[in-house]
């Protein structure tokens, strides 16, 4: 049971778990987003008040298409704003990380694994290096 709570509590799991439900969220969020202001805005231009009620039937089976453009709408919303609030900062953030990470960092002339600049022994190989000096 103790290796059972340790998994549960663990940190990864965790977040996880918020993350799984701040997404859920922001999903019904934007969905309302969507629905309340959005697809009238585009009803305004298109003469269609909602889309929500839009079907077409054949042979008594309705197809409620209006259902699908506005859960496209709210997709093509949720993607924009997690690519441009979250992938995009995350990414440069990655990329400021492993430039400060080069100008810290040489590779070994022997092994060719990453070791300190000023470093005169390699962690790795333990060949002597010349350290470099800034």
């Amino acid at each position: 049971m103790d290796g059972f709570k340790k998994f549960l509590l663990q940190g990864n799991l965790v977040q996880l778990a918020v993350a799984v439900v701040i997404g859920a969220v922001v999903a019904d969020l934007i969905t309302a987003f969507t629905e309340g202001f959005i697809t009238p805005l585009i009803g305004i231009f298109g003469g269609i008040p909602t889309f929500g009620d839009l079907y077409f039937e054949i042979n008594g089976s309705r197809f409620l298409y209006g259902a699908f453009i506005d859960a496209l709408i709210a997709f093509l919303i949720t993607a924009a704003i997690l690519y441009f609030f979250v992938v995009l900062p995350v990414a440069k953030l990655i990329d400021r990380f492993d430039k400060e990470e080069e100008a810290t960092q040489r590779s070994c002339p022997q092994c060719r694994s990453n070791i300190d600049r000023e470093a005169s022994r390699c962690a790795h190989c333990t060949s002597e290096v010349v350290p470099e000096t800034a």
